[in-house]
């Protein structure tokens, strides 16, 4: 759960430029959808995309150099990874962050070494919803598409995975915005807490 450390960087950023804080309630469902997004919710949806491109890469900054000071893994979500651990199952990270994110962020939170595989959102010249990342993924596990279960809280984690072959779960306690509806992704299972993971796994 990033969302507290990237609300805080975009209250920050708002901050420099003599705005009130946002409510975290109105930040959090946005997280997922990148800084340019994030940017475009603090400041205006009808920027320039020049402006835009500005301050998403200062909005990078300030995120990265507080990376990991309230983030912290989704409630119940350590005890599936010590599950999966101790049935010998890999699990690993498909994420759109780009790789000098995510990996301070998983050494910050304890999981760089326990994930059996890494995939940022430049690892590849695609991303999700392509299916080349989940793709990846696999191959780093050294398992079929077919016997890895991508499970995310967006759109675009479930397309990716449909076009991979694998099955899906939507995890409804993500970021979903509040127009979204997780059960029309096609996934094959909706959850609405990360500890009911282990049964569809």
């Amino acid at each position: 759960d990033t969302a507290p450390d990237m609300a805080g960087a975009l209250n920050r950023m708002r901050a420099d430029h003599d705005l009130p804080p946002l409510p975290y309630a109105a930040i959090r469902p946005w997280v997922s959808h990148g800084a340019g997004a994030l940017v475009k919710l603090g400041f205006g949806q009808d920027l320039a995309a020049e402006h835009v491109e500005t301050l998403r890469l200062r909005y990078l900054d300030i995120y990265a150099a507080r990376l990991c000071v309230e983030s912290t893994l989704f409630p119940g979500m350590a005890g599936v990874l010590e599950a999966l651990e101790a049935r010998g199952r890999a699990w690993g990270v498909v994420t759109n962050k780009p790789a000098f994110l995510t990996e301070p962020l998983l050494q910050g939170l304890g999981l760089h070494a326990r994930a059996g595989c890494i995939v940022s959102g430049d690892t590849l010249p695609v991303r999700k919803p392509d299916p080349a990342p989940v793709r990846h993924a696999c191959a780093l596990l050294g398992l079929p598409e077919s016997t890895c279960v991508m499970i995310g809280d967006a759109a675009r984690d479930i397309e990716s995975a449909r076009s991979a072959g694998s099955p899906s779960i939507a995890a409804a306690f993500g970021y979903v915005l509040e127009d979204d509806d997780p059960h029309s992704w096609g996934a094959d299972a909706v959850v609405e807490h990360a500890g009911e993971l282990l049964a569809w796994v």
